[in-house]
């Protein structure tokens, strides 16, 4: 893993990326800053983490930063060299992810200087509590939001592409709650949706297994167990899809760390979040591996 690590984030910084990357950076969370606390003389420095969170610092940084992880790799046809090495799937991915990862935390590092700044200023002190929570919520989301982008980025060989799905994919996970409000509440509909859902993961199966009898089955008894719920009770239906998708909100966790709570199943949800799309990304790159 290390000559992985060590080559990703050499290359990070012999381009234009990196440092295109940290500029963009601290120049949003400096601005952020000086509308959050600047201007109206607040020591809340956690205010201006979470409104760089919510504004293009993820919509825009987390693309340039894992498009090329895995996309440049395919184009250049490096990949096949990478993927018959002596590493491990695993060692592979880990590595580019860590790179990515290692930048991402130099960035966050150097936004440290911001409530340095604020704490000589502070008649009354910083509220450090929610300072940490809010540093600490930033980097569980970079972690989910680093895993998105480096699997989408090995699903295509075109940087653009992967730039823009990436781009998207983050604005969802961010506006999860919004559109959580637009949903139906009615439990048809719900029983609808999990139905859709229990097929997308026989899918799933069925795509790393490649056996449709097992795939079939999966899909058959989730389905019948979802149908005989709803007979049995519908009254379980109610608003399921409003509560699963602000159940799979970031934003929402951050901003119960933004005020210095740090729940054990929030920062569980986020490295779980982070470790599955690591998984899909590993489960990828080994299909290609043994084709």
């Amino acid at each position: 893993m290390i000559p992985i690590y060590m080559k990703e984030l050499r290359a990070y910084f012999t381009q234009m990326v990196g440092y295109a990357f940290l500029a963009f950076m601290l120049f949003l969370v400096g601005m952020m800053f000086s509308f959050n606390n600047v201007f109206p003389q607040s020591g809340r420095f956690g205010d201006t983490l979470m409104a760089a969170s919510t504004s293009f610092m993820f919509f825009i940084l987390v693309p340039i930063l894992t498009m090329r992880l895995f996309s440049e790799e395919t184009k250049h046809k490096t990949d096949q060299l990478l993927f018959t090495s002596p590493l491990s799937v695993a060692q592979i991915v880990l590595g580019k992810f860590f790179a990515a990862f290692s930048l991402f935390l130099i960035g966050v590092g150097l936004t440290v200087l911001f409530p340095v700044i604020t704490s000589r200023y502070a008649d009354q002190g910083l509220p450090v509590s929610q300072i940490v929570g809010s540093y600490v919520g930033f980097i569980l989301i970079g972690v989910c939001c680093i895993a998105v982008g480096m699997f989408i980025s090995v699903l295509t060989d075109n940087q653009i592409i992967a730039a823009v799905a990436t781009f998207a994919t983050v604005w969802v996970m961010f506006v999860m709650d919004a559109l959580a409000m637009t949903m139906p509440v009615s439990a048809g509909a719900s029983l609808l949706f999990v139905a859709l859902v229990i097929l997308a993961v026989a899918g799933v199966w069925y795509y790393s297994t490649r056996h449709w009898l097992s795939s079939a089955v999966l899909a058959f008894i989730g389905v019948a167990v979802a149908v005989g719920l709803y007979l049995h009770n519908n009254l379980i239906y109610d608003a399921i899809i409003v509560r699963a998708m602000l159940w799979f909100s970031l934003y929402t966790r951050f901003g119960v760390m933004s005020l210095g709570i740090l729940n054990l199943a929030d920062i569980v949800y986020y490295l779980s979040f982070g470790a599955l799309f690591t998984y899909l990304t590993m489960n990828v790159i080994e299909k290609r591996r043994w084709r």
